[in-house]
């Protein structure tokens, strides 16, 4: 019955949110309209670090990788919602499918460690501001970030190996906006144990691992930040860090609260909207996070700003 399923199924049908039709123009311009400003956002701050001289520094360098990596990852995720919203179409190939979970592993994965390598460059600035030049030099910057990309391109592989080879056997309906591995799974009669076995030790990896490195990376900071006397120069260092602080709880807070509950609290709509803040929100925000709360980047919007009236 297995092999059969596996066989006759093509495609599978994306439920989306088409269980609240009432609301379904209201998510549909919501989505279209964060997708557009995520994007916009992004490649604004990614035109502002590569045309400006005063920002050709290794933070805004990992910057400008997460800001490429937010560009992908809603772009990965939001697709097939947003032609779902727009046209009603929810078919979507196993094909399509299946490199869609590849992508969203890889820019997820990245993404953890990219966060870990932009504490470690927020650490050497506070806590060794004499060597950072020497440390952070371009040559690391390129290597550190580089190395976030091909672990997450890697680590990506087996999963959607795993995953490939399933057989079908409960439907070819998931009830998520995107081929989330979760929801793909629920559809197969394959023994989970050795997917779950390569998620688990991936995720200790993946996700615990850098979190830990950035855990300590911030407790150097804060330890370093305590011992300056002066409230301006605490307050002034904190600031260097505050906004990166800022995404990193935001982001590994929603990606816990999907992947990280009891069996017995999971709820596919509540899955649903917690998927919606980290692959549409969160690299929404992520931006303007930096922006607002960077006087570099500021002055370099401005001055952009002013170069075009």
């Amino acid at each position: 019955m297995g092999k059969e399923n596996k066989t006759s199924v093509t495609e599978f049908i994306l439920v989306g949110f088409s269980d609240h039709p009432d609301l379904q123009l209201l998510i549909s311009v919501t989505v279209f309209l964060i997708f557009l400003i995520s994007v916009l956002g992004n490649f604004m701050f990614l035109m502002l670090v590569y045309t400006d001289p005063h920002l050709q520094k290794p933070m805004y360098f990992f910057l400008s990788n997460l800001s490429f990596l937010d560009i992908d990852n809603s772009s990965v995720t939001l697709s097939t919602l947003l032609r779902s919203l727009m046209t009603g179409e929810t078919l979507i190939s196993i094909s399509v499918c299946i490199t869609q979970i590849y992508f969203f592993i890889t820019l997820t994965d990245a993404e953890f460690f990219l966060l870990a390598v932009m504490a470690y460059d927020r650490y050497v600035a506070i806590c060794n501001p004499l060597r950072y030049v020497l440390i952070m030099n371009r040559r690391v910057c390129v290597l550190l970030a580089s190395a976030s990309w091909v672990v997450g391109f890697m680590a990506a592989l087996l999963p959607t190996v795993f995953i490939s080879q399933f057989s079908l056997c409960r439907g070819n309906v998931i009830n998520h906006f995107f081929c989330d591995i979760a929801a793909l799974m629920k559809l197969s009669c394959n023994d989970m144990h050795s997917l779950e076995i390569v998620i688990f030790t991936e995720g200790v990896f993946l996700a615990f691992f850098p979190f830990g490195l950035t855990l300590t990376s911030y407790v150097y900071i804060i330890s370093s930040i305590l011992k300056i006397r002066s409230a301006k120069g605490r307050h002034k260092a904190f600031s260097t860090c505050s906004s990166h602080l800022t995404v990193v709880i935001l982001f590994y807070g929603t990606i816990m609260c999907v992947y990280m509950r009891p069996t017995s609290m999971y709820s596919p709509n509540q899955d649903k909207l917690f998927s919606l803040l980290y692959t549409a929100l969160i690299p929404m925000l992520n931006p303007v996070i930096y922006s607002m709360r960077n006087k570099e980047v500021r002055k370099a919007l401005t001055k952009l700003l002013s170069i075009k009236k």
